[in-house]
């Protein structure tokens, strides 16, 4: 296991609403982040789709692993969302790529896919930036 995966992995396992998700880190190398999540009832909005928050939670998270490969702890700035599709299947899985990068800030995108028998259908992309911070200052507030 890369030191990148490991390390991704207790910061994954350190955030509640993650691990209340059911998160998994399934892949982290320098620039890239790939994160799955199982698709439940749970997650579902009234038409049975995955819940637009869901997508976007998964889509903001992975923006900002494939970031602190690059920049250490951070946070996102901001970043869009476009839903494709709705989202139906097995998981999800969002892949993220540092598409440019300096000292303070980082642009990513990402990907998600739903999974249904084997077959990954895009259903939403997003582009975001991501700002370091820190330590000290986010242990503060």
């Amino acid at each position: 296991m890369s030191h990148f995966l490991e390390k991704g992995r207790e910061v994954l396992n350190s955030q509640p609403f993650s691990c209340l998700l059911g998160t998994e880190l399934t892949g982290l190398s320098e620039g890239t982040a790939e994160l799955s999540l199982p698709i439940r009832e749970e997650l579902k909005q009234s038409y049975g789709f995955v819940h637009g928050g869901v997508v976007s939670y998964l889509a903001d998270n992975c923006l900002t692993f494939a970031a602190a490969t690059v920049l250490g702890h951070c946070v996102t700035s901001e970043y869009k969302i476009n839903y494709l599709m709705p989202s139906v299947g097995e998981k999800l899985v969002a892949k993220s790529t540092v598409l440019s990068f300096a000292l303070r800030q980082a642009v990513c995108e990402c990907k998600v896919y739903a999974i249904k028998n084997g077959e990954h259908s895009l259903v939403a992309a997003a582009q975001g930036t991501i700002v370091k911070v820190e330590t000290d200052s986010v242990m503060k507030n």
